[in-house]
């Protein structure tokens, strides 16, 4: 209840507010797991990413976000689960997988932390290694002006958000060339979804 109603708030402010352009909502699948891969530049995008679609999107979050109890409650409302940053987290890549196993949607920003530019950055190949172990479809997603949000540059930006079609890692887990491969193409895809929006 609580995730529904924040996303009714989410939709007025982004939808109406910020009149956001939605571009692509037609190929998120209507039941089953997927990745939802998305660039990150503003601590909007993950309410942002998930606003638009009929699914519940679940996250991983940074742990420090867990240590206060109340902050800790909204972000379990919000299917937001806790992540340590800088170093392989097995458990958080286990729950990751639980959420694809439950055929659900697992949102993921691959490049691990907001770009201060504006500019993609380089994933991280643990996106690549959770398709691999779920075969989970990614789909491919740009956010465009979420960072300009409050900004001298423009207060209310016009935003666009665009979903693209879905592609998945065929290699191996032990392939670490392939997995890294596999990172770089798909944050490729998502360059070329943002240019097209521009």
């Amino acid at each position: 209840m609580f995730y529904k109603i924040f996303k009714a708030l989410c939709r007025i402010w982004f939808g109406l507010i910020l009149r956001t352009r939605v571009i692509g909502a037609e190929n998120i699948p209507k039941d089953g797991a997927f990745i939802l891969a998305a660039n990150h530049v503003s601590n909007w995008d993950p309410p942002f990413l998930g606003t638009f679609i009929e699914r519940t999107v679940c996250y991983m979050g940074k742990e420090e976000l867990f240590s206060n109890p109340i902050m800790a409650a909204v972000c379990r409302g919000l299917h937001v689960f806790p992540v340590k940053r800088g170093a392989a987290d097995k458990t958080a890549i286990k729950t990751a997988i639980k959420v694809l196993k439950d055929g659900k949607c697992l949102g993921i920003f691959p490049e691990g932390t907001r770009s201060k530019t504006g500019q993609l950055g380089k994933a991280g190949s643990g996106v690549s290694l959770i398709a691999a172990m779920t075969k989970a479809p990614i789909i491919p997603a740009a956010i465009v002006n979420t960072e300009k949000i409050f900004s001298h540059e423009k207060f209310f930006p016009r935003l666009t958000v665009v979903y693209g079609m879905p592609i998945k890692f065929t290699g191996s887990t032990k392939d670490k060339a392939a997995l890294e491969t596999f990172a770089q193409e798909l944050m490729n895809e998502i360059a070329k979804l943002k240019a097209n929006a521009s």
